[in-house]
């Protein structure tokens, strides 16, 4: 499996990165709904995600209540990708040193008393894959929102290969 896991975080990263690199650096406070984040909290969170994989290997469990989190601040699409690299490379050392063995210990996200999740810590690892995707795809609407051309993730979009052009 952590074979497995390296392969599939080079890969997410590939496509990670290009979607990170493309944000306008006088975009970052921008947010297309009051409710939605601003493109800095969504790519902060992006760039982090990879950490998921190292704090499922070097803890038990994730307490917010025990924990304050205080994200990286970012103000430059050099310092997003920076911190996406730093991520990266951490979750990366500590994959190719875990063993295959921990990846059924179980961890836990919780508050205080409320438990969100316990499962085996390759589930949370697979967790922080599916959250990567999900909020580079969401990233992707929001530029896509601010008429930012597109990358492909898994082949080329629809902006590579000249479709969808203005009526």
């Amino acid at each position: 499996m952590i074979n497995v896991f390296l392969k599939e975080l080079d890969q997410e990263a590939v496509s990670t990165r290009k979607m990170l690199a493309i944000i306008p650096d006088n975009k970052f406070d921008w947010q297309p709904h009051p409710k939605s984040m601003t493109i800095r909290a969504l790519s902060t969170h992006i760039a982090e995600l990879p950490s998921w994989i190292t704090l499922a290997l070097t803890t038990d469990e994730l307490d917010f209540a025990e924990n304050t989190y205080n994200p990286e601040k970012v103000n430059a699409t050099a310092e997003i990708l920076a911190l996406f690299e730093k991520s990266l490379e951490e979750s990366k050392i500590h994959l190719l040193n875990a063993k295959e063995e921990q990846l059924d210990e179980m961890w836990t996200l919780r508050s205080g008393d409320t438990i969100y999740s316990s499962t085996p810590k390759s589930e949370t690892i697979r967790h922080a894959f599916s959250q990567m995707v999900h909020h580079r795809a969401q990233l992707g609407v929001f530029l896509r929102l601010l008429d930012i051309p597109i990358p492909g993730c898994y082949g080329p979009s629809a902006d590579e290969m000249g479709l969808f052009k203005e009526r």
